[in-house]
């Protein structure tokens, strides 16, 4: 990493498309013969990936987020170059079990987490990118395992507001500016805070990896009066509910063979299907109600076969 003025390397970057629902330009590449330059638009970051060379350079100590991002993406092309599929999901460790939060956007998986968090037993695994894998080998293996990345989790400002545990890492003064904006207005913020796990909840809340009890996936609505449920779903039939945990392996990724990701790659559901064969996958639906979900998703790590 070199730590200098932003680089004008006078290329004719393509924008990297985003999803659906995010505005504005964020990530823009140039493809070499052996590699990639990803260019960061807002903070003007540059970042060589190949196999042979990682290297980031510009204004790194004043993004130094953008280098973590950097580093993390390394290791999460090594978890996919062995069989690993990238979700959009949030994953808690209890009773030695993991279990999956993914959420259509706005869904609030990272609120939920750390509503889960604030009991004790409960360990945090990751909060935007789970990675899961398939083990067929011994019978009496877990079928699924789960894995996350080296990073803490980074909130908007309506998950702070709305955890008095998180009180601290907004300012008091922003704190009070924040809470005169509407919901509509906090999403819109491009704004986001570190939450440092063992100083919030306690030592030793970390766990790298653990056996996928369940996936709880988040379908439900902030304007909706209808109460809050949450139910068994076959994902085999249920395939729009997977689009809330695919997730693309995004500019940095680069297969084995060197080769990296297009922009274009439209992503499979079959290996997520393949991963998810037989484990216990549920839908939540109605008015969000983080307290009440946060209750009945406890219950599947004693009983990942049902809920009361």
């Amino acid at each position: 990493a070199f730590e200098c003025a932003a680089p004008d390397l006078s290329l004719d970057y393509v924008d990297w498309p985003r999803e659906a629902d995010k505005a504005g330009r964020k990530d823009a590449f140039f493809d070499l013969v052996d590699g990639r330059i990803v260019h960061k638009v807002r903070t003007g970051m540059v970042f060589l990936q190949s196999k042979d060379h990682r290297i980031a350079a510009g204004p790194c100590l004043e993004n130094d987020n953008q280098v973590i991002n950097f580093i993390n993406a390394q290791y999460m092309n090594m978890l996919q170059q062995n069989g690993w599929s990238i979700c959009h999901a949030a994953g808690l460790v209890r009773n030695g079990r993991a279990l999956g939060l993914a959420g259509f956007s706005g869904g609030g998986k990272s609120t939920l987490m750390l509503h889960m968090l604030a009991n004790s037993g409960t360990a945090f695994l990751t909060n935007d990118r789970l990675f899961a894998k398939r083990n067929d080998a011994p019978e009496d293996a877990p079928k699924v395992w789960a894995t996350g990345i080296p990073k803490l989790p980074r909130i908007n400002p309506g998950t702070a507001l709305n955890n008095p545990l998180l009180g601290d890492i907004v300012d008091a003064e922003r704190r009070t500016e924040l809470a005169s904006l509407s919901k509509a207005e906090l999403w819109d913020i491009e704004e986001k805070y570190d939450v440092d796990i063992n100083q919030v909840y306690g030592a030793n809340r970390i766990i790298g990896r653990a056996p996928l009890c369940g996936f709880v996936i988040l379908n439900w609505a902030h304007d909706s009066t209808a109460p809050t449920k949450i139910t068994p779903v076959d994902l085999a039939r249920r395939r729009d509910l997977l689009a809330a945990v695919m997730k693309s392996p995004g500019p940095f990724y680069q297969r084995a063979d060197g080769s990296m990701n297009e922009s274009d790659t439209v992503l499979a559901t079959e290996p997520y299907l393949a991963t998810f064969a037989g484990l216990p996958v549920y839908e939540v639906t109605g008015q969000v109600d983080f307290d009440r979900i946060a209750g009945q998703c406890l219950t599947l790590f004693n009983d990942p076969g049902g809920l009361p």
